[in-house]
């Protein structure tokens, strides 16, 4: 394979790969929730300032599947299949033609954007201050399809770091501009100031485009001589039998990738003109109807805000399992994909369901803590956090799905659940006393059926060897025992104040956990070569008899 750099990056084994990218996603989605929560706090932005911002960024959502959601997926299976059986020549011929195709489709979508965002801000939303966010974020959609192909690109090679890093310069780029675009706002309209916020996604977007471009070069060297060396041996396709192969891989993953951002597409559009007209006969003028529906949005997208940040570690899966499983069916190495899959769905649930114990017990001071000035919103994040393990669940089934060539079952699930939600948010929302919780109910339905659909097809197809205590009872048990503790704690600290009460029950919920974890124990050898230290904590825990 290659040389230097490529070949050091490519030796990553497969939970090295894993545990790169859930550092960089917990990276990411702290500096996510970092500058959501100081933005909502700025004087004149608040729980309005957040609904504009999130429905412009939805819409930004729906163009980003539609031209590059599932290109890293798409790029990263054809080049890892090709990889395997050692071509490296036609591996890069699909990063070349997918770069062609997917950066011309990114910049026709930004222009689609920029010129109707009037159209679909005061037409199609009926929230006409959307349409400053939308102009907004359109130079984004010109970098990131091609920021896209390079991930896919570096992943299928084996590499997560221009994954990870890419997304990590990124994102900080984004927190730390966001914060002073909306600062610098203050005193401004509301919907200028979530404007602001936005403009922040295409800065930083182009930054990180630039760094996968100069990534790239650094090793352009050793990716001419693997091609060279292969010129007249690799097996060779004509662009039109290319362009066939890409398609028949990018639209069906592509338009899951679209669906899934239907969901909350649907809360975005939805909510807005529901609210608006259950609340029409209250007397209220058209633009207070359109700030309660921003701000009822606004409380919704805090609450998903938080639900994000764990829903984070099971996305790394999806992007790691994609092209290993598509590497071990390439080989017939079936037992190896059974193993990837069930590592993956066992660590998931170490996170996931403490979690959602944490998020149910002290949901109030969580959000109090978080957002001081707007704390509303308790019992939409206690509901929407019901749907966290199908959610989470939901990302590796997807992996494990493209992995084995049946990418079209999450496009059939996602549309069939999406239907049902945007039946249920009409149904739901347009009752004044429901309101909003109508859509956190619906979302719940939504993922699970989306679960239900995935997990019987994923058995039918593979046979798990899923060790259900091991990966399911044991971590919800010792998740619901840490719940009690930290509610408990949280009670027996709440007079010395909410920040001291909620960061110590927070911190001892998570050493009890480890505790209960340990002492259950549920963790072997190869589970403990996953982590950070992995051999060390092994030795230690053996030394007990607890591993």
């Amino acid at each position: 394979m290659a040389s230097s750099k490529l070949k050091k990056e490519n030796k990553a084994s497969f939970l090295q790969n894993i545990l790169m990218l859930m550092f960089s996603q917990v990276i990411i989605k702290v500096l996510g929730l970092v500058y959501k929560v100081i933005i909502v706090d700025v004087e004149g932005f608040g729980n309005t300032g957040n609904g504009y911002y999130s429905t412009g960024y939805q819409i930004y959502m729906i163009l980003l599947a539609l031209s590059s959601m599932g290109i890293p997926n798409v790029v990263s299976k054809l080049v890892s299949e090709r990889i395997a059986k050692g071509d490296f020549l036609a591996a890069h011929r699909v990063f070349r033609f997918c770069i062609t195709i997917f950066s011309t489709t990114g910049v026709a979508f930004a222009l689609l954007l920029f010129f109707g965002a009037d159209f679909i801000a005061t037409d199609i939303l009926k929230a006409s201050g959307v349409k400053y966010t939308l102009m907004s974020l359109a130079p984004a959609l010109a970098v990131v399809p091609p920021s896209a192909v390079m991930r896919g690109y570096f992943v299928g090679l084996g590499s997560m770091k221009a994954t990870s890093s890419s997304l990590v310069i990124e994102q900080f780029f984004n927190c730390i501009l966001s914060i002073g675009f909306v600062y610098a706002c203050i005193g401004k309209d509301t919907a200028v100031m979530a404007a602001a916020g936005n403009l922040s996604t295409s800065c930083a977007c182009i930054i990180a485009f630039l760094y996968l471009v100069l990534f790239f070069s650094k090793r352009r060297g050793e990716i001419k001589n693997e091609c060279l060396a292969q010129e007249n041996t690799t097996e060779q396709t004509t662009k039109k039998e290319m362009l066939k192969i890409i398609l028949s891989v990018s639209i069906p993953i592509s338009f899951s990738s679209l669906v899934s951002v239907l969901g909350s597409a649907i809360d975005t559009v939805t909510i807005s003109r529901c609210v608006q007209n259950a609340f029409n006969s209250f007397g209220n003028t058209a633009v207070e109807l359109e700030e309660m529906a921003m701000e009822l949005y606004g409380i919704l997208q805090k609450a998903e805000t938080i639900t994000h940040l764990p829903l984070a570690i099971s996305a790394t899966f999806c992007t790691a399992i994609v092209p290993a499983i598509s590497a071990a069916i390439a080989k017939s190495d079936i037992k190896q994909a059974n193993r990837k899959i069930t590592s993956s769905l066992f660590i998931n649930s170490l996170f996931i369901f403490p979690c959602m114990a944490g998020f149910m017990a002290i949901a109030e001071p969580i959000l109090k803590l978080l957002y001081p000035s707007v704390p509303d919103g308790a019992l939409v994040l206690r509901l929407l956090t019901i749907s966290l393990p199908f959610s989470s669940i939901n990302f590796i089934l997807n992996g494990i799905l493209y992995g084995i060539g049946k990418s079209h079952i999450p496009a059939i699930a996602l549309t069939a659940s999406s239907l049902l939600k945007l039946g249920l948010n009409v149904w739901l929302v347009n009752i004044p006393s429901i309101n909003i919780y109508g859509a956190v109910l619906s979302t719940v339905i939504y993922n699970f059926i989306i679960f239900t659909v995935e997990f019987l097809v994923v058995r039918k197809h593979i046979k798990l060897e899923v060790d259900l205590v091991k990966c399911f009872v044991k971590p919800i048990l010792s998740s619901a025992l840490m719940g009690v503790i930290v509610y408990l704690l949280y009670i027996l600290l709440k007079p010395v104040g909410n920040t001291v009460s909620t960061l110590v029950s927070i911190i001892c919920g998570m050493l009890v956990y480890a505790v209960f974890v340990i002492l259950s124990k549920n963790l072997d050898k190869e589970d403990l070569e996953s982590i950070p230290m992995g051999a060390k904590i092994e030795k230690i825990l053996t030394k007990f008899h607890l591993v």
